[in-house]
């Protein structure tokens, strides 16, 4: 399956070309024309493996994005900025981008870059997760309580896992439906609470590492 990078630049020669690139580098570019955009295909494609957000942009900045983004999860984002603009680049290094590249820029460059964020990516999706008496070994899909295997099914290491990558950031209930059980699924967001509460079964002391944010989601966190 083709890795998908979100592309938005409201300047449309660039988003063209950068898109045509990516596409002939056998990847799938989803193309959006300014900030609001880019917000809309990020909630409407859950499995984004990058973002290429320019920074000057109608509508909400790449800044602005940026930030929401965040707010759900640590997807690469590599920043567009005008050449030798610093500011801009200490702006967005502390909201939480992984990478700048200056305009104009080589094409070579540009993949090069992509490349390398989507590699560091794959290496932290892949690495082994530990927090408390909770583990997981992610190359074995298989997780472990004070050493101990527990035995989950698909659905319930999925959920476990997505709450693990994001340690610590509470994730919605449609962002969870949406990466889990796709952008498509039209049954009641209380599935969720059914696999929780089996989740919570099965993790025994460690349980009380998955919080309940009333309204909102949920979260994992060693408090």
């Amino acid at each position: 399956m083709k890795l998908k990078v979100l592309v938005a630049d409201d300047d449309v020669a660039l988003r063209s070309l950068i898109c045509d690139i990516l596409n002939k580098q056998g990847y799938q570019a989803i193309p959006a024309i300014d900030g609001d955009d880019a917000l809309e295909k990020y909630y409407s494609e859950p499995d984004l493996s990058l973002l290429i957000l320019d920074v000057m942009m109608p509508g909400a900045s790449g800044f602005e994005v940026l930030s929401q983004v965040r707010d759900l999860s640590e997807v690469p984002v590599l920043m567009l900025t005008a050449l030798g603009d610093e500011s801009n680049e200490i702006t967005g290094f502390t909201g939480g981008a992984n990478d700048y590249i200056s305009k104009p820029f080589s094409y070579p460059i540009l993949i090069a870059r992509v490349e390398a964020l989507l590699r560091k990516a794959k290496r932290e999706r892949t690495s082994d997760f530990s927090m408390g008496a909770l583990s997981i070994n992610r190359s074995a899909h298989q997780v472990f309580v004070n050493n101990r295997v527990v035995v989950l099914n698909n659905k319930e290491y999925q959920l476990l896992d997505l709450l693990a990558s994001n340690r610590g950031i509470v994730l919605e209930r449609s962002k969870i439906l949406d990466t889990i059980w796709g952008y498509d699924y039209d049954g009641d967001d209380k599935t969720i609470n059914t696999h929780i509460k089996m989740l919570r079964s099965k993790l025994g002391d460690c349980a009380a590492y998955i919080i309940t944010i009333k309204g909102t989601g949920y979260m994992l966190d060693e408090r």
